[in-house]
């Protein structure tokens, strides 16, 4: 008899406290379907719609440049979101943010910092109200630089999100 207080005792509170776990690996993995930054989510791909194919204009609007190994949008560049935003909102086409950075880190470190770049462009164009849906991301990491030279000048290039507009 004088086991199972003891059961119940040393069971329930082990109970509670993974279940508070449970909640706090489920907030590490909010919107894993959408936007990790925010959890808001992402808009279904559109069939065919790639980047670099020929149903994407891009060079439309000038790039969104980034700090070293930083993902948030400085002041200086929220007017070029401002203008992608007020154009793709005029219009009916949707929009694919691309994150790129310079090549230090791994590929890996990359590709996970270039998506947060796209992602953090993402956020910004839904706060300046482009329907969320509109916006599709990819990251290229340091796949391909802007500039292929070495130094700060050419990494600085090389910190960006560029726009591709659908046709």
């Amino acid at each position: 008899m004088r086991k199972f207080p003891l059961f119940i005792a040393l069971v329930v509170p082990l109970a509670f406290g993974l279940s508070g776990c449970n909640k706090k690996k489920s907030d590490l993995y909010a919107g894993v379907d959408g936007d990790f930054v925010t959890g808001t989510p992402l808009g279904e791909r559109a069939e065919g719609s790639n980047f670099f194919g020929t149903g994407v204009e891009r060079g439309q609007f000038p790039a969104v440049y980034f700090g070293y190994d930083s993902f948030e949008v400085a002041s200086a560049e929220e007017s070029k979101i401002s203008q992608v935003a007020s154009a793709v909102k005029s219009s009916s086409k949707n929009l694919i943010v691309a994150g790129f950075t310079d090549d230090r880190g791994t590929q890996e470190y990359n590709r996970g910092l270039g998506e947060r770049r796209a992602l953090a462009v993402r956020q910004a164009l839904i706060a300046a109200g482009v329907p969320a849906g509109r916006i599709q991301t990819v990251s290229f990491g340091s796949e391909m630089p802007a500039d292929s030279g070495d130094g700060e000048s050419a990494w600085a290039l090389n910190r960006r999100a560029e726009f591709g507009v659908t046709k």
